[in-house]
């Protein structure tokens, strides 16, 4: 083998290796970045189902909550009321709820009323009941003697003495929870602490278990199937073989959930993140290819340029006569090197312009709904706004620039009245603007009446007026009033809803309607009546009878009525802080 031949081969081969290498860590590190993205994904899919979980789970803790002290199953207890009439009250709560069942019992276990009947006729040591008789809210799950997946919310209630009369148990199938998103998503379980698979929405992992401190999962029966686990960019991930209906490679994320006892975890298929990094691997390796190739055609040409010009110079020694002949080839094949270096040097520059727009290749953008028409709109007075300075029309660009600056007031107001909505207010009572109150409902409210077509009849009075209560609370409190008018006209027309706020010797807040009025006025404030199908989405009953407890805390009153020449009247009566701080 010749000297130039094994050049030539090593030269290949490094060529070859180089490519390998450049290939492979660009498919390591999009792999990693893929992976993270599948991650935030990932856990955000996680989140989503936990916090659906635990909302379904929660309302019926709030069920028992709220039940355990209601006056008939008191009385029931104590023998003034009677069971059938408090066992009538606790049916139509489960039939409104979808509850198990619910059951309340004394202080030694004795069921005294039940929704359904029970083959058990005492509570006695089971942990959630022995946990509420200390005066918390007891929780647990467990299965039936049918096999059913029960979740327990024991709630206590307490006698005039304060000490613990009765304990009201609401049972929950999860079946009914699941149903809702079993199969939906990536697979996601949620595991008790003692390492069982209690709840999922990929039915073949049910009750599966883990032992000790082992990462993977165990069948109820037969032997474990392959299983394995290993990190990669410092996330977990496993390979497995459990169904068809389960990725056979999958990044594992875990989310704790101390409310409900469990943890959450999900199994998400790493494929498209496989997948993407081996596309951006091979788009690389192509690039590089090519840049080789043309490199390749570039040295042959060069080689055989090289020889030319040798035969060339033996021909001049040998053929004198023939030197302007061999002048002029030589001239020739000059001329096409330098047009071969001149294509090498642009084919150079285009795969450079080329890693360049390679590199625009990613974007993400993303703005929420609720600052979309005002962005839109920043963006059309900041073009019409350029256009009159061109024109010469100096006040009607300043006139643009002044509406710019009322819409990023608007979005900033409007993300300010979303946090402030939406935050747990734990501070004390006192000084609010009533108005401003009014204003960030109405704020939060704007895109359902615009999207009923809801007319607003809203006058504002002058100045501040200050009264006794919470921010956050107050606005909850208008918040459904004016999202229970807009319920309430879904059939009526015209829709119209007027909000007036007047000074007497208190400070009235009315939220009028023109829907067809309150049916049952004496019931309105009741929990759990409703005049909507049972079952359905819009709730269960409960926004009027929470706002009459905030209304309460804050030492006012709210009362319904119908008005006379039509539709419901909602007036909110607290008291005013100038008065009060005088007093």
């Amino acid at each position: 083998m010749s000297t130039w031949v094994r050049h030539r081969v090593a030269i290949l081969l490094l060529f070859f290796v180089a490519l390998t290498v450049v290939a492979g860590s660009v498919w390591r590190i999009s792999y990693g970045q893929a992976l993270d993205q599948l991650a935030e994904r990932g856990e955000s899919d996680l989140a989503l189902a936990a916090d659906r979980l635990t909302a379904q789970l929660q309302r019926y803790q709030e069920l028992a909550v709220l039940m355990a002290s209601h006056p008939a199953l008191a009385g029931a207890l104590d023998g003034t009321v009677p069971t059938a009439e408090a066992r009538i009250l606790l049916q139509d709560a489960a039939d409104k709820t979808t509850a198990l069942n619910l059951s309340y019992a004394d202080v030694r276990g004795n069921i005294v009323v039940t929704a359904f009947p029970e083959k058990a006729s005492s509570m006695e040591s089971r942990p959630y009941f022995e946990r509420a008789l200390h005066g918390a809210l007891g929780t647990y799950h467990g299965v039936d003697e049918n096999g059913r997946r029960i979740f327990f919310f024991s709630s206590p209630s307490f006698g005039p003495d304060g000490r613990v009369s009765g304990v009201l148990t609401v049972s929950v199938d999860i079946t009914t929870v699941e149903e809702n998103w079993r199969g939906d998503g990536p697979a996601v379980f949620f595991v008790d602490e003692d390492g069982l698979v209690f709840i999922t929405n990929r039915s073949e992992l049910m009750f599966w278990h883990r032992k000790g401190q082992d990462k993977g999962l165990i069948p109820p029966t037969g032997p474990a199937p392959p299983f394995n686990s290993y990190e990669r960019a410092g996330l977990e991930l496993w390979r497995l073989d459990w169904g068809p209906y389960l990725p056979t490679r999958g990044l594992h994320l875990i989310k704790p959930l101390p409310v409900i006892s469990m943890t959450a975890e999900a199994v998400i298929d790493e494929a498209p993140a496989r997948q993407l990094a081996s596309l951006q691997a091979a788009v690389v390796a192509a690039l590089i290819f090519a840049f080789g190739v043309f490199l390749y055609q570039a040295t042959q040409r060069r080689r055989v340029l090289a020889e030319a010009n040798a035969v060339l110079e033996e021909r001049v020694a040998l053929r004198t006569r023939a030197l302007s002949e061999t002048n002029v080839q030589l001239r020739r094949e000059i001329t096409e090197r330098q047009d071969a270096e001149a294509a090498l040097k642009q084919a150079q520059a285009d795969l450079v312009q080329a890693g360049k727009l390679s590199a625009l290749g990613q974007m993400s953008a993303g703005i929420s709904h609720e600052l979309n028409q005002p962005l839109m709109a920043i963006q059309q007075f900041s073009e019409n706004g350029e256009l009159f300075l061109e024109r010469g029309k100096v006040e009607t660009a300043a006139d643009n620039l002044s509406k710019i600056s009322a819409l990023s007031k608007r979005m900033a107001r409007i993300i300010r009245n979303l946090r402030a909505f939406a935050r747990n207010e734990n501070e004390p009572m006192g000084r609010v603007d009533i108005l401003s109150v009014v204003e960030a409902a109405l704020e939060l409210t704007e895109p359902r009446l615009r999207q009923d077509r809801i007319t607003l009849d809203w006058e504002t009075p002058g100045g501040a007026i200050w009264v006794r209560g919470g921010e956050v609370r107050l606005g909850q409190v208008l918040v459904n009033l004016i999202t229970n008018a807009a319920d309430a006209m879904a059939e009526s027309d015209p829709r119209v809803i007027k909000i007036r706020v007047t000074r007497g010797d208190r400070v009235a807040i009315s939220v009028a309607d023109s829907g067809p009025g309150i049916h049952e006025p004496e019931k309105i404030f009741d929990p759990f009546f409703t005049t909507k199908a049972v079952g359905s989405s819009e709730g269960m009953g409960l926004g009027l009878s929470i706002s009459y407890g905030l209304v309460q805390s804050f030492g006012g009153q709210i009362r319904g009525v119908n008005a006379p020449e039509g539709g419901a009247v909602f007036t909110v009566e607290l008291d005013d802080w100038s008065e009060e701080r005088a007093a």
